[in-house]
């Protein structure tokens, strides 16, 4: 039985120590899962398993033998295959899924004159068929969906003959359906022998697939558990060092005017003949499945795409919004669903990212006020509980928590009314997502109102005051959140409120 060993491992980024002396180890056919708090160090711990960071103090064994990684060629040489969050970055769109799997042995394989193309269909097949798929391996990536994406990449992991696979966040883009499907491959490698890293902040899902627990908290590691000695109240207290009260703080709001109405809303994105209202100081819902329309109607809201049908009545007066720069004049803010390619700007600073919606009032003729944007940007910080250095951190060195308060943040000094969050907490580790949460009730005491679009029912059931399910691109049923149940949720996001 082999074993993958990390011992004393250091890294350090500047102004950051972001793992001290972390020692972590799995075993053959073992799913042991990686978790803890924005900013724990899992990523970090992983990439230099995977051979992205080097520049790193400790060591690396395989079976007792010393091994060294500095670049994924390496990692891949021991055994070792990574699947990030961020599919699309490992896969060629414009290559079919036959030639994504075997992309490896495509370019380093020694061949004749001419590819034998029939063989690598045959065993790129072989291999999906044996993950119990129904992928069709002459179909272009970009044709996938996410999961199905995934899925190539597991292929092409097991096709590499990998011993040790790494899944980041692999269920945050998943339905139920798909996260059961994701399952039963994940049970399937370990059964042939396969070792699987699970990196999640949904704790169901790692009482339910794992047997083992590492918890790292501030770089350092907390402790390795079994899974079947742990409760999740347990592990949450380890992840943060202290117990989480309240899971949805509840918010004495003031309910006032209606801010925005929706009527017969049909557009981009296969959006047909929503309706909703919203009022100041409300939470309402977007609840329902993936693919069932909550992203396209926030973007459609924002000015992403085209109205076809229906009205947008702001404050009593009907607009039309045809750009997001003209959703920002007239009062609205969206938190989109994949921050870091649409909610900020990676590669800018902090400072840059929560003032560049006020942008203009930082400007005094041709120039820009540095120590005003200084003096905010560090008051923002402080205000929105950002972890950081200094205001000066790039946004790509956050943690995926504190990625989230910036893109909530910048919008927190522009005098919007109405925000629109999609998915706000998605990948956010437990400890973040409450103090999301008391940003959205400091929202609401301000008479904002707020639309909370969400797969998670447990979310609108503790944040909202009403929801509409989405189903199939429209509202299909209104329900008071109080007198509902995540039952009822998901019939009528199921399409049970069609059925005739």
């Amino acid at each position: 039985m082999y074993k993958l060993e990390m011992k004393d491992i250091t890294k350090t980024f500047p102004g950051v120590i972001a793992l001290e002396n972390v020692n972590f180890e799995v075993t053959q056919g073992e799913v042991h899962a990686l978790i803890g708090a924005n900013g724990a160090g899992k990523s970090t711990l992983m990439k230099i398993l995977a051979g992205a960071y080097t520049g790193y103090e400790g060591e690396l064994f395989i079976d007792g033998n010393k091994i060294a990684i500095h670049n994924p060629l390496d990692a891949k040489r021991n055994g070792i295959v990574i699947v990030y969050q961020e599919v699309d970055t490992a896969l060629v769109p414009y290559l079919t899924v036959a030639e994504n799997i075997m992309m490896d042995h495509i370019v380093s394989e020694k061949k004749d004159v001419f590819m034998n193309w029939k063989e690598i269909k045959a065993r790129a097949k072989k291999e999906i068929m044996d993950l119990g798929l129904d992928i069709n391996v002459n179909q272009l990536v970009s044709e996938l969906t996410l999961s199905e994406k995934q899925m190539v990449l597991i292929g092409r992991a097991v096709f590499q003959k990998a011993k040790y696979l790494i899944l980041d966040e692999p269920t945050a883009p998943l339905s139920v359906e798909e996260t059961k499907k994701l399952f039963e491959i994940v049970r399937k490698l370990k059964k042939d022998g396969m070792s699987v890293i699970f990196i999640t902040h949904r704790l169901d899902e790692v009482f339910e697939i794992c047997e083992k627990i590492t918890v790292l908290k501030d770089g350092k590691i907390v402790g390795t558990y079994n899974t079947e000695n742990m409760t999740i109240d347990i592990v949450v207290e380890k992840m943060l060092g202290r117990k989480l009260e309240q899971s949805y703080p509840k918010v004495n709001a003031t309910i006032g005017e209606e801010l925005l109405e929706v009527q017969g809303l049909s557009g981009t994105g296969g959006i047909n003949s929503a309706n909703l209202h919203v009022r100041a100081g409300e939470i309402i819902g977007l609840a329902g499945l993936v693919g069932g329309g909550k992203t396209e109607l926030c973007k459609l809201l924002f000015g992403e795409g085209k109205v076809t049908e229906g009205e947008i009545i702001l404050k009593g007066k009907k607009i039309k919004i045809k750009t997001p720069a003209q959703a920002v004049q007239e009062g609205l803010a969206l938190v989109p669903e994949e921050r870091r390619k649409e909610g900020v700007l990676v590669h800018e600073s902090i400072a840059t990212n929560i003032t560049l919606p006020t942008l203009k009032s930082y400007c005094k003729g041709p120039f820009m006020q540095k120590l005003k944007i200084k003096k905010t940007s560090l008051e923002a910080i402080k205000k929105i509980g950002i972890k950081t250095p200094n205001e000066r951190q790039l946004v790509a060195n956050l943690s995926g928590g504190n990625q989230q308060k910036v893109a909530i943040g910048k919008w927190l000094l522009s005098g919007a009314e109405v925000f629109v969050l999609d998915e706000p907490t998605k990948g956010v580790d437990i400890g973040s997502k409450a103090e999301i949460y008391m940003l959205i009730g400091d929202l609401v005491k301000q008479g904002k109102a707020v639309i909370y679009a969400s797969c998670e029912f447990s979310e609108i059931l503790g944040l909202t005051d009403r929801a509409y399910v989405m189903y199939n691109g429209t509202t299909a049923k209104e329900l008071i959140t109080k007198e509902t149940t995540e039952e009822e949720l998901l019939y009528y996001s199921a399409g049970g409120g069609s059925i005739k």
